[in-house]
């Protein structure tokens, strides 16, 4: 799965076409979501859309939606495609810094452990970090910034022969720019479901890149991006793909600015996805959540979550 700032040629031709993405409907949505009678009741109020779950907005004209053609993917399709779940044996999160972080310039690495661990109710692993220099990545200068840029597909090679034998997924995480084949920009990300590996770059959520100034809420910004790049491409790893029914974290984007609007949550559709995979207790999983994003200083997203958790197990039950 790739996120980039690219309108392909295919996706001006369905512009040109008319074949413009149309939102799903109310009812859409919830055959979306799939038949919850059987179920828990804090199961079936936690996958109940209320109005905390905003319909996914119709596409401006460089967004994702508006240039890529997806039909979203129901929680049936979803569990009909058997989808890798942890196991005994197979269950860690490792991450895999890949470069050099510099402090005060990068995300805090425990943070990100923390926030994926609370995320995906597994345990997650940070390894020791590794030189670009290891792996013998192919390199470009991107000739619009005039950074260096690390070829994804080299890195993904090099990840496969890695990943433990405890490991769920192997992700590679850079503050180097990223870029999947000659002709595309550059990429946020890019992973492997058949093989569980990916890697993210936090490089474009620095406004540094762009040569801006860094502001007062610097680090809280950079640590807001990059864990929802990394939650984003690690939902991929569990087989979720991108969402087309509410905004959510598993919402494509073609540029940061779309990126940023999308929200740190999962939609009822991905969070259902996701449950069944895991198995976790989701009144669990939204506090720990929400303890995670006061201390972080993610203020609306905590107060989504008191609202999502008032829904889920009202006051005296």
């Amino acid at each position: 799965m790739r996120q980039a700032l690219l309108i392909s040629a295919a996706g001006m031709l369905a512009v040109c076409l008319g074949m413009a993405f149309e939102p799903p409907g109310p009812q859409q949505r919830l055959e979306a979501i799939g038949p919850t009678n059987g179920l828990s009741v804090v199961l079936r109020r936690a996958f109940t859309p209320d109005d905390s779950f905003e319909p996914v907005p119709v596409p401006g004209p460089s967004d994702w939606l508006a240039v890529h053609r997806e039909p979203g993917q129901t929680f049936e399709q979803f569990r009909g495609s058997r989808p890798i779940r942890p196991d005994a044996h197979r269950r860690i999160i490792y991450l895999q810094p890949l470069g050099v972080f510099p402090e005060q310039q990068s995300p805090s690495l425990e943070k990100l452990r923390e926030y994926a661990a609370a995320f995906f109710q597994t345990e997650v692993k940070a390894l020791s970090p590794v030189s670009v220099d290891t792996g013998g990545f192919t390199s470009r200068t991107n000739s619009m910034t005039r950074r260096r840029q690390i070829l994804t597909e080299d890195v993904l090679r090099w990840l496969k022969g890695k990943l433990p034998a405890d490991g769920f997924c192997l992700l590679a995480i850079t503050m180097e720019d990223l870029y999947p084949e000659p002709s595309w920009n550059f990429v946020f990300g890019q992973a492997s479901m058949t093989e569980r590996v990916g890697v993210y770059s936090f490089a474009r959520y620095d406004p540094a890149f762009y040569g801006e100034a860094r502001g007062k809420d610097y680090q809280a910004l950079l640590l807001r991006r990059s864990g929802k790049v990394l939650t984003h491409e690690t939902g991929h790893m569990f087989g979720l793909a991108h969402c087309v029914h509410f905004a959510c974290v598993m919402n494509g984007s073609n540029h940061l600015q779309e990126s940023d609007r999308r929200p740190l949550h999962l939609c009822s559709v991905c969070l259902r996805k996701l449950q069944f995979s895991v198995g976790f207790d989701v009144v669990k999983r939204y506090r720990d959540l929400a303890s995670f994003d006061k201390e972080a200083g993610f203020t609306d997203e905590a107060r989504w979550l008191a609202r999502r958790l008032a829904e889920i197990q009202p006051v005296g039950q």
